[in-house]
């Protein structure tokens, strides 16, 4: 284990000093970790009642801390070496500074994480952060309307075996200091004037536009839900099929997909009125959401992890409905197959950029050993023509609208060449090359390669003309 640090506390047990190293790390910028149940050198002693435990620590979080740290922790229970432990993570708070309620807004009750210790927080510096702290959230800005209803919130929140009671929507936290409802109420109402857009373009820009969908004008939940849906139905299966084994891939890995859907979804700010903006593209899919990294925090520590929740009560809905497994676990699982360079972050949006699978093999050129249908691939253009084509007749003017180009390029001019001379095509008036009415088909050896070198899975109702603007390959 490591030492303690500044993101790190060990405890042997449940004391009263809880509050005041939570305090600490919420006024600190990265947040940080309390591992229960181990001794100064993070050796596991494991606790007597790690179940009861946990249940008072959160309870004790959410009536000794000020402003509410609901949505910015999260209490796991771990076991390691036969023994039962407590692993506490707390995000860095937007609204600092954070105290203990008791003491109030002073050096008695304000904490701030130096080194492996919790001091003290100088008078200065608690009127400087009180100073700054951010009051455009959508927990104090006023719902544009009061009539609201939240029977789709209660029915998912009764799926996961909670009863919600009287109190259901004073402990989501959605409402005012003056009992109005706030934005998140609006926004997890039954019916808002909030919709998420997917949209989907034929080519690798935003000239040719063939689908555009929107979800939303409901409970947040249940739009996140059906965006996750939607993608999903697009994230394609790719098979190859061996001389040995199937194997399948998708288009998208689906664990950083939905992590990253989430992601835009709950860390996005609202407070401008702005949505998260799907689309997808012949070779990649984008995802926009409003805002960029949020304040205080690095785009080093961004990429590295540390969390601070754009909008906690989102968060912790999401996260009480099982659609976030922990804090600051997203970022984690999306750079796992997506690496930094996929993002984009400018000062007002954050865009993440996800290549789709390469569907065939990616070698540098067509080679003799094709004849095989398993030796060797194709370069992604080539492997795009043939897909393009699929059992249709196409010219090239037509090859060029379908991939997404103005015009017919001398690549693509090549690329068709290359697969002439490889019998992958032919051409339908091959006594007359240069025709104005030539197009040009998949031969017996073109289409084997579809089908014993790489299948492509798709929907029973799509149309060749619909694979043909899906072709995901770059």
């Amino acid at each position: 284990m490591s030492p303690e640090s500044q993101h790190l506390e060990y405890k042997r047990e449940l004391t009263d000093a809880l509050e005041r190293e939570v305090v600490g790390f919420l006024n600190s910028r990265e947040g940080g970790r309390i591992l229960i149940g181990m001794d100064d050198a993070g050796t596991v002693l494991g606790l007597a009642d790690p179940d009861g435990d946990q249940l008072k620590i959160k309870d004790r979080l959410k009536q000794n801390i000020q402003p509410s740290c609901l949505g910015l922790f999260d209490v796991l229970i771990e076991e390691s070496e036969g023994r039962t432990w407590i692993k506490l993570l707390v995000a860095s708070g937007s609204e600092k500074p954070y105290y203990l309620r008791k003491q109030g807004m002073s050096p008695r009750g304000c904490f701030l994480r130096i080194g492996s210790a919790t001091e003290p927080m100088p008078e200065r510096q608690i009127e400087a952060l009180f100073a700054k702290r951010i009051r455009n959230s959508i927990s104090r800005i006023v719902s544009p309307r009061q009539d609201l209803k939240f029977s789709q919130l209660k029915i998912y929140y009764e799926a996961t075996g909670r009863e919600p009671n009287a109190q259901f929507l004073k402990n989501l936290e959605l409402f005012t200091e003056d009992d109005r409802y706030n934005y998140a109420a609006y926004l997890l109402s039954d019916i808002n004037n909030t919709s998420i857009k997917v949209a989907k373009y034929a080519g690798t820009d935003r000239v040719n536009l063939i689908e555009n969908e929107e979800y939303g004008n409901c409970c947040l939940v249940k739009a996140t839900k059906q965006v996750l849906d939607k993608l999903d139905l697009e994230n394609r299966t790719l098979t190859r099929i061996t001389s040995k084994e199937r194997l399948e891939t998708r288009l998208l890995d689906p664990v950083a997909l939905r992590e990253a859907v989430i992601n835009a979804i709950i860390h996005n700010d609202y407070s401008y009125e702005g949505v998260p903006k799907f689309e997808l593209f012949a070779d990649r899919l984008e995802i926009t959401s409003t805002g960029s990294i949020p304040q205080g925090l690095t785009e080093a520590e961004f990429f590295e992890g540390y969390s601070i929740p754009r909008n906690k009560e989102l968060m912790r809905i999401f996260r009480d409905l099982d659609m976030v497994e922990y804090l600051g676990s997203g970022m984690p699982r999306i750079l796992r197959t997506y690496p930094k360079e996929c993002f984009r972050i400018s000062e007002n949006f954050t865009r993440m950029i996800f290549p789709y699978t390469a569907q065939l093999t990616t070698h540098s050129e067509v080679e003799s050993g094709l004849e095989s249908g398993l030796e060797s691939g194709l370069e992604s253009l080539a492997d795009r023509i043939i897909l393009s084509i699929g059992g249709a007749a196409l010219s090239k003017a037509e090859l060029a609208k379908v991939l997404g180009h103005s015009s017919i390029s001398s690549k693509l001019n090549q690329r068709v060449n290359q697969l002439l001379e490889a019998g992958l095509i032919e051409r339908s008036i091959p006594d007359k090359p240069n025709s104005r009415l030539q197009k040009y088909r998949l031969t017996p050896k073109g289409l084997s390669l579809i089908t014993a070198h790489e299948t492509l899975t798709t929907f029973p109702h799509q149309t060749n003309h619909e694979r043909h603007h899906l072709s995901p390959l770059p």
